[in-house]
């Protein structure tokens, strides 16, 4: 056995794989993600969100994704990040039309879920 390879000594709650392994998330052109736009109130006290799920990017690419809709739709938001692929876009208020359109005008194959 080799000397430089083995471990000796590791830290409570160090992941010596992980400095090796990023966990990185591929970035999906638009065309290749179909997102689903959900107006929706559980959980909100009453208060109407658009939420934005199936979207699989960078965290960069979210934020400028975000960014550009809260802009478009004049409302306030968020990024809700579910697992380590998925993230979830919340806008304040029913936009789902608008959001709908303006995905669509970025190349996105979005549809509208729900009732």
């Amino acid at each position: 056995m080799s000397g430089q390879n083995r471990l000796i000594y590791q830290e409570f709650g160090s992941n010596h794989n992980a400095l090796e392994r990023p966990n990185e998330i591929t970035q999906r052109s638009p065309e290749e993600q179909n997102p689903r736009i959900q107006a929706s109130r559980k959980g909100r006290k009453g208060k109407t969100v658009t939420v934005i799920t199936g979207l699989q990017a960078q965290q960069v690419a979210l934020e400028s994704l975000l960014k550009q809709l809260k802009n478009q739709c004049g409302a306030g938001g968020t990024i809700k990040t579910i697992s380590d692929r998925d993230s979830e876009i919340e806008i304040q208020g029913d936009h789902s039309q608008k959001i709908l359109q303006i995905l669509l005008k970025l190349g996105y194959r979005a549809k509208i879920s729900g009732g």
